[in-house]
Formats: structure tokens, sequence, C-alpha cells
């Protein structure tokens, strides 16, 4: 095969015949899950692109580029020092021997243009000539003046300033588009180069000297034979060099692939082309290019584009339509009338008409497309072209796999490649709204470039890791805070887990209040941290979390001040939450300041201040509060002989897990009204404000140092949201996490639960959600269509569906970039992690791993 470029000088490629094309490559549009008005302004992005383009005939190519495991492991240690940290390094291996074998590839979107040239129409069949010619000669490829180089260089900054803003445009580098020829004949073939390796390689470019641009030779690249059928008549046995009808094999017509033959192997590619649009089709499933994402196997587009001006396309269609006029007389003289196509046809030119007369920007887009699957063997690659080929016809769309044109569609892939004159039958004609829709420009993609892998982006039909990386999210200006929503089963705390251990892994810290009866994060922290864990169990009292002890002054003041109001159920601004402001100043002053001593000054103040209102409001606080202090369950508080915890020691563990079993909770319900709330038994209230203090210490454990980050992980958290001091506390996480590297992982049941603050959370999971409601809410806090019954069917009966193994911890993710998708949660195969994760009873680890 010869190569069909000569030179390349940064971003611009001299082809073989004599055209100067300019090759960038474009960002692509979100895709996938967004609100209709969303969708309307990126299709008006798109067709304003398009509009920006008259008289010129760019081409398109959507290119699947493989992805090696050892560039996942690579994402997941950026930024990470993983020779210092071996768990983490563990993960990141066991992650490459999950993803080993698999086939992963990623969308990718290259625009071509070719540049106007000023040179004569006889210049120009004179240098192609001679390209020609010297190719065929084996003669060095012509040097290019420099002044021919800068004026391209400038022409090509024109036609990037014509194309607008409305997509991303960044050159591409020489090493780039030898990517896009060595990823065409690599198809099917193992080890086809990767374009992580071409984005940073400084090979393959041309350089001006004496004036003239000189190329390295670019013939090793097309050394490989192309064979259509892929039958090599030579290689074959004595059966092969007989007619193919005596020898028993497949009759010519039926092998429609292409055999690429190269040092690395042979590989089998078909190549199909669009022939034939459906009449009309909806918005919403118009975008036929980017649904081919979802099949198991990767597909690559080449699009080739003529944009016509307006004027002449309405030239054009009033052509067609006095033509569909003569033949409707012609066929009103017979007897049997005019065919049924005839008034559907002239409709539809009508339409175009009128379409192209409302506005003098439009233009006709006339394209050619093909498709390309690929496969190991020939069997493979048929049976996919065939699986294409039905998918698109089940939206009528027709596609065709021309035998005798494989080389030709071939080609139109390549950098550089002219269109074949034959391939011009299958020209396609739509408005460029209408192309547009066809999504060749989305792709729908979630997650971060960097991080842990959380699972698979089920939107994709082949493996496509998703990543997260909530550590680096404030070093980036975001929000670091995640939430999960779901029913009960749904895979939240199996999310909450694999996250929290992987911030730990990476060299940050998890802090976790486990509120389940089985101490199931407890277990979890001792199985997949072992001595970097650190368990407090506010149960059993070991440990003082008395507020003015364990952080003194005006901090340890104000938790102190909000612990007692919410345990006592007295307002801040009433005449007994004055009482308790003035108890709680006096002791923070004083030597030595403890909750018990706040007793003791209530105490004080009813004995001496007789008879008065604010002697009784002392008097009845002491009161209330001698019975919480004599609990067990309030011991952490009150308790002088415990030692205090330590926010740099015992809250600096890679993981502290703070065990609030046996600390009981008010129903839901009662928080709803407040005398319900204040005829809860002791032993719930209690629970509810030693909760509350525990979560405040590890606030302040996690704004300790900013320069590590720290995940505070709370689970059902209407526990902390349902009262004001809670709310306040989430709030002011919420808030200032991202400035002292920490962030909240809120697990919840309902939208609701998540407080009035949950507009702050970057990460957004919703699981599965049976009721209907609940469901409507979780898709509005992703920023989706609440009202659209496909999602919230999707939701609640489409996502891990119960009973249904292998379906387990699908979710749909809204990241921080504000990309939807749907992900499958997957625990990575280490057995300190797996073995202790899962919480399903009656399974064991073994039975687990499947998820």
């Amino acid at each position: 095969m010869r190569t069909p470029f000569r030179h390349i000088h940064g971003h611009l490629l001299w082809s073989t015949s004599a055209q100067v094309w300019a090759v960038w490559r474009v960002t692509p549009l979100p895709g996938g899950y967004l609100p209709a008005q969303v969708r309307q302004d990126l299709l008006g992005r798109v067709a304003s692109l398009v509009r920006s383009m008259p008289g010129m005939e760019p081409r398109l190519l959507v290119l699947a580029a493989c992805t090696d495991p050892g560039e996942i492991a690579e994402r997941m240690v950026t930024g990470v020092d993983w020779r210092r940290l071996p768990a983490w390094a563990q993960t990141c291996g066991a992650a490459v021997d999950l993803l080993t074998g698999q086939e992963m590839h990623e969308r990718t979107l290259w625009l071509a243009v070719p540049l106007a040239s000023k040179r004569s129409a006889v210049s120009s069949s004179v240098g192609a000539l001679y390209a020609e010619l010297s190719a065929a000669l084996d003669l060095p490829p012509v040097p290019v003046p420099a002044a021919q180089v800068q004026a391209a260089v400038e022409e090509a900054k024109r036609v990037q300033t014509s194309l607008g803003g409305g997509l991303g445009l960044r050159p591409a580098s020489p090493a780039e588009i030898v990517w896009v020829l060595q990823h065409a004949l690599h198809r099917g073939l193992p080890g086809e180069p990767l374009l992580g390796d071409a984005e940073h390689s400084p090979l393959f470019g041309s350089r001006v000297r004496d004036g003239k641009l000189c190329s390295p030779s670019y013939a090793g690249l097309g050394q490989v034979r192309l064979a259509e059928g892929g039958r090599d008549r030579a290689a074959e046995p004595k059966a092969g060099r007989t007619p193919w009808w005596r020898s028993g094999t497949a009759s010519p017509l039926g092998r429609k692939w292409l055999q690429v033959e190269s040092e690395a192997g042979i590989g089998f590619q078909s190549h199909l082309v669009l022939a034939e649009l459906p009449p009309a089709v909806s918005v919403e499933s118009a975008d036929v290019l980017a649904q081919l994402e979802g099949l198991p196997f990767p597909v690559d587009v080449a699009v080739d584009l003529r944009v016509v001006p307006a004027k002449k396309a309405r030239e054009q269609v009033q052509r067609k339509k006095r033509e569909l006029l003569d033949q409707a007389d012609q066929y009103g003289a017979q007897p049997t009338g005019m065919p049924h196509s005839l008034p559907d046809a002239a409709g539809d030119l009508a339409e175009q008409d009128a379409r192209m007369a409302r506005t003098s920007v439009e233009v006709e887009v006339q394209s050619v497309t093909v498709l390309s699957v690929w496969g190991p063997d020939a069997a493979v690659c048929d049976a996919r072209a065939r699986e294409l080929a039905a998918a698109l016809s089940g939206g009528d769309y027709r596609v065709e796999r021309p035998y005798g044109m494989q080389e030709e569609l071939f080609a139109l892939g390549l950098p550089g490649a002219v269109l074949a004159p034959k391939l011009t039958q299958f020209t396609q004609h739509q408005l460029s709204e209408d192309w547009a829709a066809c999504g060749a420009l989305t792709l729908s993609r979630v997650g971060d470039p960097t991080g842990m892998m959380i699972g698979h982006d089920l939107d994709s039909g082949t493996i496509r890791p998703v990543l997260l990386n909530p550590a680096d999210a404030p070093q980036v200006n975001a929000s670091a805070s995640s939430s999960v929503i779901g029913d009960l089963g749904s895979g939240k705390s199996v999310l909450e887990k694999l996250v929290a251990a992987a911030v730990a892994d990476q060299g940050g810290r998890a802090i976790v209040i486990d509120r389940t009866p089985i101490r199931e994060w407890a277990r979890f922290a001792r199985t997949a941290m072992g001595e970097r864990c650190e368990i407090i169990d506010a149960a059993r009292a070991r440990i003082s979390i008395d507020p003015l002890r364990v952080f003194g002054g005006p901090v340890g003041a104000h938790y102190a001040l909000s612990y007692l109001t919410l345990q006592l159920g007295v307002g801040a601004m009433t005449a007994a939450g004055a009482v308790l402001h003035h108890a709680v100043e006096e002791v923070a002053s004083g030597p030595e300041p403890s909750m018990g001593k706040v007793l003791d000054v209530l105490t004080t103040l009813a004995a001496t201040g007789s008879g008065t209102s604010r002697a009784d409001a002392a008097a009845t606080m002491a009161d209330l509060l001698r019975i919480v202090a004599g609990n067990p369950l309030a011991a952490m508080v009150f308790d002088p002989g415990l030692p205090p915890v330590t926010l740099d020691g015992d809250m600096g563990a890679d993981m502290v897990v703070v065990t609030a079993t046996g600390l009981t909770l008010p129903p839901r319900e009662a928080f709803a009204d407040v005398e319900v709330l204040r005829q809860q038994p002791l032993e719930a209230l209690i629970g509810r404000a030693v909760l509350y203090l525990i979560a405040a210490i590890a606030r302040q454990a996690a704004f300790t140092d900013p320069g590590r980050f720290c995940l505070v992980a709370l689970d059902e958290c209407y526990w902390l949201t349902s009262s004001a001091e809670g709310s306040a506390l989430v709030h002011e996480i919420l808030h200032d996490g991202r400035k002292h590297g920490a962030g909240v992982f809120l697990g919840a049941h309902d939208e609701a639960e998540l407080g009035k603050d949950s507009g702050l959370i970057a990460y957004r999971f919703l699981a599965r959600t049976t009721d209907s409601a609940r469901a409507s809410r979780g898709l509005r806090f992703l920023g989706l269509d609440d009202q659209d019954e496909d999602l919230i069917r999707l939701v609640t009966t489409g996502l891990s569906p119960v009973g249904q193994v292998g379906r387990e911890g699908e979710m749909l993710l809204r990241d921080p970039r504000m990309q939807v998708g749907r992900i499958q949660v997957v625990v990575p195969p280490v057995p300190r992690l797996k073995d202790a994760v899962f919480t399903t009873p009656g399974r064991t680890p073994a039975d687990r791993s499947t998820r």
C-alpha cells in the first residue's frame, strides 16, 4: 500500500494528490442523558459549525482508539507516589489483571479540512502526477518551498478562525496524524499503536531546511498488503489453486472483507457505507452515530462532507421539483396513475425548500459515511458487520457492504486520501440541523481522567473503566463531596467502602461514622486497612469526646453549646439557652474545662439565684442534664476519667471508624414534629446528640491537615440533616471542605435527606429506587428530566434488578463536569477488599465476588 502523504508539518499534511490538509483533534460534545434544552443547544452548536463551512469539503473521522490496561494503571497512579503506597500499587495491579484480555477503546474525533490552494489547476495536476511517479519510482518526495509552507499555515489559521468557537479544536501533532494511519492498518491486530504514546511523541514531523520543507521517510508506514476477500492464492494449498466452486470454499461474492497483512500479522476489516436514510426520525433517536458506542465491539466512522451553500442547494431542489412535476405529468397520462412515492418525494422537497428559505445561512450537507468493523479472523469480522447492519436497519438506516469497493472505503479513513469517484453514488443529502442530529460529534462518557477505578461505563458496549478522583477535586477548584441515593441493597455501602478505601490507600484519610448494628465498617476497616485503621466504639465509652476537653477554647465552647441545646431540646435564643450559654462560657474560660463542670455551674446558678426566672431555668437544665449524664450512653461526654480523643493521634489514622452501635435514634417521622420528638425515649435523644458530637469531631479532624485529603463518610445521613445543628455541620463541610482538602460522602434513601445544601455536591450517584416519586427527585438531583418516563423506568426497574446475578451495583453518576452516565460498580479482585466489602446476609465472600 502506498502511504497517502508526503510531508507533515505541524498539523498540516501534504498528500500525494498535491492537496494540503489541516488536521485538528476535536473535543467531543457531551451526549447520553441530557435534558431536552441542553440537547437542543448542543445541536445548535454543531449546526453552527457546519454552516461555517460553505464551499469546504471537510472529512470527519471518529476512531475507536485502543486502550491498554497499562494506560489505566498509569491514570490510577497519576499524582500518587505509588512506590511508597504498596496497598494502592496492589489495587492498581489487580485492576490491570481485571482488564487484561478485554476489548477496550476510547472514542476520538478528528477533523481534516483541505486548504484552498492558490496554485493553478495545471500546476496542481502536474504536482499530483509527479507525486505519483516519484512514489512509483521510489524517489524522495518533492520538497515544499518555505513560502508555500507559510501560506498554508496562514490559511489553516484562517480556516480555524472561521470554524468559530462552537467546538474545541486542537491542532493534531505529526505523530497523531501518523497514528490515524497506523490505527487503520492495525485494526484487528494485537499490539495496536497507542494514541497515548503518539500524544507525547516528537517524531514524524517535517522541518524547514535551506528554505525548503524536508521530511523523514514515511515509506515504512505503508509496508502492508491489502487483499479484498482475504484469499491469498499463492499461500493457499493445492485446493486453493482450483476454482472456488470445485475446492468447496465460499464464493468470493460472500467474502466482503479486507485482509490487511503486515509484519504485525493479518487483520480482517469490513467496511460498510450508509446507503439510505429514513425519511423522518425523532430528535431523541436521530443520534445513530453516537448509538454505535453501545455495540459490543468498536466501530470506526469516516464521513466525507461536501457543504453546499443555501443558494446553490435551493437551485438543486428547484430543479428536482421541476423533474418531479414532469414525471407527474407523464404518469398522469397512464392508466395506472402516478406512484405513491411521488407525492411523498414532492412533500420532502417542499419542506426542504421551505427550511432553506427560512434563513440565508442554511447549508446542505452532502455526505458519504463509511462504517468500519474488524476482528481477529474473517468469521468474527463478518459477524460484526452483519450485526452492525442489522442494528442500523432497525432504525430504517440501510447500509451496504459493496463487493469490490472495500479498498476504496478503507482509504476514506486515511489522512490525505481522496474520495474515490465510485463512492459518490452513496452520497446522502441533509440540511445542517438534520446532519447535526446524527451524533457524530457527541460522546457519552462519565468520570475523571485519573483516580480510582470505581467500575465500568455501561453506556459503552465494550469495557470502558470509570475513574474517580475526589482527592484531586480541591486542586482543580471543585468540590470533593459525594452522595449516593438508593434503596436498601442497591449497593450504596459497597460504593462508599470502595471510595473510602481508595482514598486511604492513595495516601489520604477516611473518617467513617458506622451506625450499623453489625459494625460492618469496623470489620471492613480491620480487613482492608489492617494496622492502618483506628476503631472508636462510642457505646463502650473507652475514650472521651467531651468537646471542651478535645478542642478547648472558643471552638470547644461552640460545639459544647450546640450539643447541649440539641440534647436538652431548647432554643439558643430562649431563657434556657441563655443559661446554657453562660455556663459553657464560664467553664470554657476556666482551668481544665469539661462538660461535667457545666453541670456544676448550672447547679450553682440554681442555688444562688433562688426565686428568679434565671435560677429556675438553671435548675431545670441541671435536672435534665443530670439525667443525661447518669446514662451510660453519655459517658463518652461526661466521664472525666476517660482520656480525650486526639485529632492528630486517634483521628489521624488512615481510616478512622467510629461505631455507634447501641446508640438509637428517633424515628424519621419524629423529626417533623417537635412535640413528638420530645416524647421519644431518653436513649434515642442521647444517641442523636452524641452522634452529632461525633460528626463534629470528624469534621474538625478532617480540617486539621489541608495537605492530606480527608473523606468523611456519613451513611444514612438523615440522622444528621434532620436537625438544625446537624444541617449546619453538613453545610460547613460542603462549603469549606474544598479549602481544607476535605469532602463528605453522604448516603441516603431519598434526595430530600441530603439537606438544603445538596446542590454543592459534585459526585452524585443514583442507585435503584423503586418508588417513582423518590426516583423522580433523584433524577432532578442529577439534573435530568424528572418527568421522563423512560428515565423513571430505568431508575425503578432497570438498575440492578432484584435477583439478576451480575447486575448488582448499577447506578447513574453525574460527575463535576456535569457528565451523566450509567455505570456498574466493580470490586477489584483484592482479597483484603472483597472479603469484607459486602453485607448481603447468608452469602460467603466467594459468592459476593460476582459483584
